[in-house]
């Protein structure tokens, strides 16, 4: 069908052509040669303009997405960048905890008190590192991670140099306290960036690299501990730790940008405040400026001026972490990070005593035994994080939709985050009960480190998969969940540990072992539970949200 041209395309055009124009028709007149020069026949086009075949930016706006993309104007390289800083930080967590092990019997005899009141130290710093991060992790949510890393690197810092000069035990256990208070919440802090900036698909892949600094510290940190109390003395293992984290809390102060959503959105706006102004920040809003006249400049200073409208403080509320604990979602996958923690807890603590015991150990070579768990760790943490990211993207393509990802209803996220943690519980169960039957029988060193190497790898996977699936359900507190499976862990690892001695001496370390590994075969029941009904739980969360 044809159709006149669009320059005259009118209604009054039909009934002002002549007669005389129309097939069949005669006339002596034939005037109005203005209208017949400007009529064409063209071939039949709709009235808008053509179909423009290029895709729609990343920016624009997609009702079906929440948030919008992009997700964070960082690339991904900046994205790394960015986890590795607060990775590396996250390691001092682990590392003044570990570090700590071989100088358990010289601090005895350094202040002269029993063994028991040095072990003291460690089960107070246990119940600082489960609280604190409650306190840091809600103010980290509201106030931004910047202030909270300052304030955290203080206290470590001070707690360190305290620890270096203290003359009495009840110096240290103060000073443990504060050092506990300190690092515990780095490592709830480096999970929130990572929920900051990171999508969904690249989380778990992030995620596994804050988790494998975190292992390396553990295998480390025994090491540099026992080569320093044996060569130097005891006291250099806390001035390490000042020269240490000193160093990197400049490298923060300089380089690590404010990533609070809260407060930063997707990176664009700026917020006032020395706190909370980096190298990078500086040098991204003085380019922007330059641009003037642009809408992103724009748009970025009405966010500006909002956040500082809306923007109040409040002091923290460590209680906000309980409501994590009401989500049965969350709750679950706490639970089973939280076992997991506390019995590789006891699997650490034992391996010094074990081994200075039954192989006549130095504290050097005391510390060198940790390295296989540290090693399988790091192995595990890395290649679980990439497992998780392809994992959530076959699942994704198997929806047949775009669209269809973590935000569509009926996604079945946790089944996705959680694909083979059964094989990684039946690794853990296996390799702990192989490492209580070694030192019965006191069989080779060798079998105990594999047994140890087993178990460092298989729980290190399984923290990322729990850790992934955890900051996905609490997208919007991500620091304060953390700190809520922090909390959980912590006194779960505190518990493990202070029945740990007892219960070898009673019942022997095969049994003593055997019941660890009865506790982690809860795990299967936990995680099928999550897998079964955690979609559920999420829509009904959903439905009384909205």
């Amino acid at each position: 069908m044809a159709s006149l041209g669009t320059s005259v395309l009118k209604p009054a055009l039909t009934s002002s052509t002549p007669a005389s124009s129309r097939p069949g028709t005669s006339s002596a007149n034939s005037s109005a040669p203005e209208l017949t020069t400007t009529i064409e026949i063209l071939p039949s086009k709709p009235d808008f303009p053509p179909f423009d075949p290029k895709p729609p930016m990343q920016n624009d706006f997609n009702p079906n997405l929440e948030p919008p993309l992009p997700y964070y104007i960082f690339s991904p390289r900046q994205k790394l960048v960015v986890t590795l800083l607060v990775s590396f930080a996250a390691m001092f967590s682990t590392l003044s905890s570990f570090i700590y092990y071989p100088a358990l019997v010289p601090l005895s005899e350094s202040f002269g008190v029993s063994l028991g009141l040095i072990q003291l130290t460690i089960t107070s710093y246990l119940i600082i590192a489960g609280i604190a991060p409650a306190f840091m992790g809600d103010m980290a949510d509201q106030s931004g991670r910047r202030p909270v890393y300052m304030l955290m690197f203080s206290l470590m810092i001070s707690a360190n140099v305290g620890i270096s000069v203290v003359e009495r035990w009840e110096g240290l256990l103060v000073l443990r306290m504060v050092q506990s208070a300190g690092g515990s919440g780095l490592y709830g802090g480096g999970y929130g960036v990572i929920a900051d900036v990171a999508v969904a698909e690249e989380r778990g892949g992030l995620v596994g690299v804050l988790l494998l600094m975190t292992d390396v510290a553990t295998s480390l940190g025994p090491v540099v501990g026992g080569g320093l109390t044996q060569g130097l003395g005891w006291r250099w293992i806390f001035w390490f730790l000042v020269i240490l984290t000193g160093s990197w809390f400049i490298v923060i102060l300089i380089f690590l940008p404010e990533t609070q959503r809260g407060l930063v959105g997707d990176g664009s706006r700026r917020v006032e405040g020395w706190v909370y102004q980096s190298f990078w920040s500086v040098f991204y809003f003085k380019e922007r400026k330059g641009k003037k006249g642009t809408e992103a400049v724009v748009v970025g200073e009405k966010m500006e001026r909002e956040g500082e409208e809306e923007r109040k403080f409040r002091f923290p509320n460590p209680l906000a972490c309980l409501p994590v604990l009401a989500d049965k979602g969350s709750l679950v996958v706490i639970l089973i990070t939280a076992i997991n923690y506390a019995v590789k807890a006891a699997l650490q603590t034992s391996l010094d005593a074990q081994a200075t015991e039954i192989y006549g150990l130095s504290y050097l070579q005391a510390g060198l035994v940790y390295l296989p768990s540290g090693v399988g760790g790091g192995f595990g943490s890395f290649f679980a994080g990439r497992f998780v990211d392809w994992n959530y993207k076959r699942t994704v393509k198997r929806g047949g939709d775009e669209d269809f990802d973590k935000n569509s209803p009926g996604f079945p996220l946790e089944k996705t985050r959680l694909e083979g943690v059964y094989i990684l519980h039946a690794i853990t169960v296996l390799g702990i009960i192989g490492y209580g039957l070694a030192l019965k029988f006191r069989a080779h060193l060798a079998v105990t480190l594999l047994m140890q190497l087993l178990t460092g790898t298989s729980t290190a996977a399984t923290f990322v998969l729990c850790g992934t699936l955890l900051t996905d359900l609490n997208m919007n507190r991500s620091a304060t969940a953390q700190a809520a499976s922090n909390l959980v862990r912590c006194l779960g690892a505190g518990g493990a540990v202070a029945v740990l001695q007892p219960m070898v001496e009673h019942v022997g370390p095969a049994a003593c072992f055997g019941i660890y590994a009865g506790i982690v075969f809860l795990c299967f029941p936990l995680a099928w539970l999550v897998q079964r009904f955690g979609v559920a739980w999420r829509v009904a969360n959903s439905d009384k949200q909205e």
